[in-house]
């Protein structure tokens, strides 16, 4: 007979979820003493589970499912429908090789060429919002580089719309409808586009988003769905976008770590260890979701077919177990690491060339060290008194103010 897992009292703990947001699966780790214990979300039995040997086990495609894991409402907005994080098995690795067919290194560096560019048109400018002009650069990179036509005077609006997609999946009443009005908007804008390009009215370049995706063939040799290939496009832009959030954490660690900002300009940390700890330190995505795949028992527990079971983003990234003085902001710990694909896990854990983990992760860096070299090295600016305090309730979680800079040269 197994153990027993940890149990949480109560009928439904959805509210206490929203209550502490990012902390709500490491709290219940550390009171229960436990990397494992059941609750129940949205009238749900759930398992969640947190650390290194649960992440190991949590990305085992034998145990576990992505198949009706993400809540619907994340469908609607975050994710879409049908998308590769839905996908299992070869479905999976299918659509996966054709996301890692555009993560090379010539084609990573022309979006850097293209995100440095927008970079530098914001310089003279007397004030910002780093967070909304952080969007605003990542946006029209990844559309060109995508291979996404976006005039000037759209720029804005759909900005805005990729921004409601991340925003939106956890907020309630207006905000989460307006986060499905853009998700049908926005699929729409690029299913348009995609019957262009099949039709040869539109003719991106080959090695963009748009047209790799719009001819690429599933298992059996067919063509996606007009809607699949819009989702996935989206997959492409909405993510981009939302690395504003991690630029705005790091040009705010750069503003709070002077010390360590300074051991990166006399190249005693590199831009990459400093990029590490910003996605270590600071909150982005809380959990990841997945069902039992079939039952098992690991460490004397018993999982059941079909349970909903979420794994601790957040509270691995900051697992005493696992990193000293996890509280505490300190790039150089990266300089001598032992890599894991299972301890570090800010955007997923396992292999990001076929597994669940994000496969954009590698242009995360290369776009964040760029934000470093750029902030560091050929930007001035001012930081103004301002509210930058930022809340684990709140998802995504964002310094209050959004980070204002004045005399931007």
């Amino acid at each position: 007979m197994g153990k027993v897992i940890p149990k949480q009292e109560g009928l439904d703990h959805s509210v206490d979820f929203l209550r502490e947001g990012y902390l709500f699966v490491a709290n219940r780790r550390k009171s229960f003493q436990s990397d494992l214990f059941e609750t129940r979300l949205l009238g749900e039995r759930v398992i969640c589970l947190g650390g290194e040997d649960a992440a190991s086990l949590f990305y085992e495609a034998d145990k576990f499912t992505r198949q009706d894991a993400a809540p619907k409402r994340l469908l609607k907005t975050l994710f879409g429908e049908d998308g590769v994080q839905t996908l299992d098995g070869t479905a999976h690795t299918h659509r996966k090789r054709m996301f890692m067919s555009l993560m090379t290194k010539e084609n990573i560096d022309r979006l850097l060429r293209l995100t440095g560019r927008e970079w530098r048109r914001i310089k003279q400018t007397e004030e910002l919002v780093l967070y909304d002009v952080a969007q605003q650069v990542l946006m029209k990179a990844v559309c060109e580089w995508a291979g996404v036509p976006l005039a000037r005077e759209e720029v804005e609006k759909w900005t805005d719309e990729m921004r409601l997609l991340f925003e939106s999946g956890t907020s309630l009443g207006p905000t989460y409808l307006q986060g499905r009005k853009a998700r049908s908007s926005a699929e729409a804008w690029i299913r348009q586009m995609v019957k262009e390009v099949r039709s040869n009215q539109l003719l991106p370049n080959e090695q963009t988003a748009l047209y790799e995706f719009s001819w690429h063939r599933d298992e059996s040799g067919e063509l996606l769905p007009e809607e699949v290939v819009a989702v996935e496009v989206l997959n492409i832009l909405r993510p981009t976008v939302a690395i504003s959030v991690y630029v705005l954490f790091t040009v705010l660690a750069l503003h709070q770590f002077p010390e360590e900002a300074e051991q990166v300009k006399q190249g005693q940390v590199t831009k990459t260890a400093f990029v590490q700890e910003v996605r270590r330190f600071y909150p982005f995505f809380p959990v990841a979701a997945a069902r039992v795949k079939t039952d098992f028992e690991w460490d004397g527990y018993t999982f059941t077919e079909g349970t909903l079971t979420l794994l601790d983003l957040y509270g691995t990234n900051h697992d005493s177990s696992i990193w000293a003085a996890p509280d505490q902001f300190e790039p150089s710990r990266f300089m001598d690491w032992k890599e894991s694909p299972f301890n570090f896990i800010p955007q997923g854990g396992g292999n990001v060339d076929f597994g669940h983990r994000c496969a954009g992760e590698h242009v995360t860096i290369a776009i964040l060290e760029q934000v470093i070299e750029l902030f560091i090295e050929e930007f001035s600016y001012t930081v103004p008194p301002q509210d930058l305090s930022y809340s684990f309730v709140d998802m995504p979680s964002l310094p209050k103010s959004k980070l204002r800079l004045t005399d931007v040269k």
